[in-house]
């Protein structure tokens, strides 16, 4: 069945509807790829998330005293999301039934409830039901998980690497235990590596890996866990093709197809780099910007960082000089989320030259922290009364929206009347500059603002907002 992977239970033999023999981690052979091989069965051998494994913490309280509960496991790829559904099967003695939400459709999702439900009345053991990438699943498909998770007849493990207050719905999301899953760090990958280079289910000491070689694939990691044991099969292998004892960093290279790059991802590198970018395409260079966009690629950086920088910097350097920086910006960014590397390069590339080229102007930035700064010094004055609600009951008596002047009505769409609480009514907070598109926005601005105070300034606003009260 497209999609539905039923791998049965160690202790449910012929129950399963699938072959038996033990969860996803104990459903391994030799010459599976050795991130499989090397998945952890117990919470024990599990890298990373510490704050999921403490003692009393929810995780562990549902493994260790087998509570049905289903949960939605949120983070990065290569965290151990898949890992932590197969050691909830494993040792909670449950038949664990996978479910890509890529191939999978609402045929396929029932057919796994309605097992499960069998192999319930028939006294076999609970299933845990691991949907993988829970987010690509639409409204109805979701829904169609509900029944299983209200009746228990499942365990639900669901899986995504987007928020799910955003991509799950609601009645699944209050049903479920959310639990966050947090990048590996540098560190977190080194033990993955070091563990697979000496277990019996991994490499088992058959090659040693040099620590340049060690630090390339960590780097090229990216945190991601399934991504660094990839790379260490492929060196290996190629080690022990050209009978080497020991994976040096020119193996590793030639392994993995991609050349080391001096780039610490948690060190000083790593803030100058960025530093370096963003600093280049505020200055306007495109080739500069580019030759540390392709460092910290070629490096193994998180293009969903790189891709942050760019809609920050969208705001923070370009800002109305070129409205169309902040458009440019959040379309690379979604463009990582939905293609992810290699070829979101390109749209990283591209939306970097885009705004290396734009005009620039730190206006909008400027302008928030100025308002900021008067908020944060006490300056909060009361609500101009013609502009509070006066859609509730009584709020008519209190002089509510009495004297409002509807824009719409007015000449231009421009209503002469006070907007902000007297306390900031004479603040200039926005100054636009005479770059780019905001040559324009400086003399619409100007205009507008001389209109709504009246003859130039507040002042003769608020003599007639006063005497509208």
């Amino acid at each position: 069945m497209d999609g539905l992977f039923d791998i049965g239970s160690s202790d449910a033999g012929p129950a399963g509807s699938g072959p038996s023999g033990g969860s996803l981690a104990g459903n391994t052979h030799s010459s599976a790829p050795l991130a499989v091989r090397m998945r952890p069965r117990t919470l024990g051998e599990l890298v990373g998330q510490a704050h999921l494994l403490a003692p009393g913490a929810p995780l562990r309280r549902l493994v260790e005293g087998d509570q049905p509960m289903s949960l939605l496991l949120w983070g990065p790829p290569g965290t151990g999301k898949t890992t932590i559904a197969s050691i909830v099967s494993q040792q909670t003695n449950r038949r664990f039934v996978e479910v890509s939400a890529v191939a999978a459709g609402i045929k396929e999702v029932r057919a796994a409830i309605d097992g499960a439900r069998t192999v319930l009345t028939k006294g076999g053991p609970e299933t845990v039901l691991f949907v993988d990438e829970v987010h690509r699943f639409t409204k109805a498909q979701q829904d169609a998980l509900l029944p299983g998770v209200e009746n228990r007849w499942v365990t639900l493990v669901a899986a995504t690497t987007e928020n799910p207050f955003f991509s799950v719905i609601s009645p699944l999301l209050s049903r479920s235990l959310l639990l966050t899953l947090e990048p590996l760090t540098d560190d977190d990958i080194r033990d993955v590596i070091a563990s697979a280079l000496v277990d019996e289910r991994g490499l088992a000491g058959e090659v040693t890996l040099e620590e340049d070689a060690r630090d390339h694939l960590v780097r090229l990691a990216g945190g991601d866990a399934r991504r660094a044991l990839t790379y260490l099969e492929a060196a290996a292998g190629a080690a022990t093709t050209q009978g080497q004892p020991s994976v040096d960093l020119t193996t590793a290279e030639t392994a993995v197809d991609r050349a080391a790059v001096r780039y610490d991802r948690q060190g000083d590198q790593h803030y100058d780099v960025i530093s370096a970018f963003i600093k280049s395409v505020r200055g306007s260079d495109a080739d500069a910007a580019l030759h540390y966009l392709a460092r910290m690629m070629e490096a193994g950086e998180d293009p969903r960082f790189i891709a942050r920088r760019l809609v920050i910097l969208a705001s923070e350097d370009i800002g109305l000089a070129d409205p169309t920086a902040m458009t440019t910006a959040v379309a690379a960014a979604q463009a990582v989320q939905l293609i992810g590397m290699p070829e979101a390069r390109l749209n990283l590339a591209q939306a970097t030259i885009a705004l290396a080229l734009a005009p620039k102007s730190n206006a909008v930035i400027t302008a928030i922290d100025a308002a900021a700064a008067d908020v944060r010094s006490g300056k909060i004055g009361p609500v101009p009364p013609h502009l509070r609600d006066a859609h509730y009951g009584g709020s008519k008596k209190l002089g509510h929206g009495k004297g409002y002047r509807y824009a719409h009505d007015e000449p231009y769409g421009i209503a002469e009347q006070q907007y902000a609480p007297d306390v900031v009514a004479d603040a200039t907070y926005y100054r636009p500059t005479s770059l780019g598109a905001e040559a324009g926005l400086k003399e619409r601005w100007q205009r507008v603002r001389a209109l709504i105070r009246g003859h130039g300034g507040p002042e003769g606003t608020k003599g007639r907002n006063r005497s509208a009260r």
